[in-house]
């Protein structure tokens, strides 16, 4: 018999920060400085792989206005019944040509057996980076978030993600953002514990833009 392997919870991802804090100075700072980040998560389904398609390089609360939009064409959000809504429905939602193109790929995947979500859940990080950049219109990045997000592995990292690298960038003073690859191989460092490194440089990127005590319950995404 076949079981998920282990997400992080409320408790790993703390004990996970306090390893990098002892053994990372940028990640001690960080947690001096801001504290423990929020416990992000997502569900496991065809929404929300929908949802960070739609993050792709656009802000959160525009992604969020379409979401909700394309929720109320589609209540329940299952592929079978998100390929029942026309194409110009998607589009009049606010929905790019490129990117319903993507959703309609990612349905017609799950509709058809090629993608299973529930037995991702037993696949190692890089089988499920693999199944899921095989369907057209998800990428490192949006594949790299699901597994970080929803799946909520330990050691998932999202490459590409603006968001980590300005923050990297802002917490060690640097005088350019750091490249992705850059940021990569930075974050090698701290494995096997990526996840919650990336936790951490989201809260400290979001709470240097939102007032004291109102950080928001997304990450920021950069690219597909």
């Amino acid at each position: 018999m076949t079981h998920a392997l282990p997400s992080l919870t409320r408790d790993s991802l703390d004990h996970a920060i306090r390893i990098l804090a002892e053994r990372d100075p940028l990640m001690s700072s960080l947690l001096r400085q801001f504290g423990m980040p929020p416990m992000w998560q997502r569900s496991q389904n065809f929404s929300t792989l929908v949802h960070i398609v739609l993050e792709q390089k656009v802000s959160l609360a525009s992604a969020r206005a379409v979401m909700q939009r394309v929720q109320e064409l589609c209540p329940g959000m299952s592929a079978e019944l998100f390929l029942q809504v026309s194409e110009q429905a998607l589009r009049d939602a606010g929905i790019s040509a490129r990117k319903v193109s993507y959703c309609r790929s990612i349905a017609m995947a799950l509709h058809g057996g090629e993608l299973d979500l529930k037995r991702l859940r037993q696949r190692s990080d890089e089988e499920v980076m693999r199944q899921l950049t095989a369907i057209r219109g998800i990428g490192p990045w949006t594949a790299g978030v699901y597994l970080l997000m929803a799946m909520r592995r330990p050691d998932a990292w999202a490459s590409g993600d603006r968001a980590l690298a300005v923050s990297l960038a802002e917490c060690e003073e640097l005088e350019t953002v750091p490249s992705y690859a850059d940021l990569d191989q930075r974050a090698s460092g701290w494995q096997p514990y990526r996840a919650a490194a990336a936790r951490l440089l989201w809260h400290a990127y979001l709470s240097r833009r939102q007032p004291r005590g109102r950080v928001r319950s997304r990450v920021v995404g950069e690219r597909g």
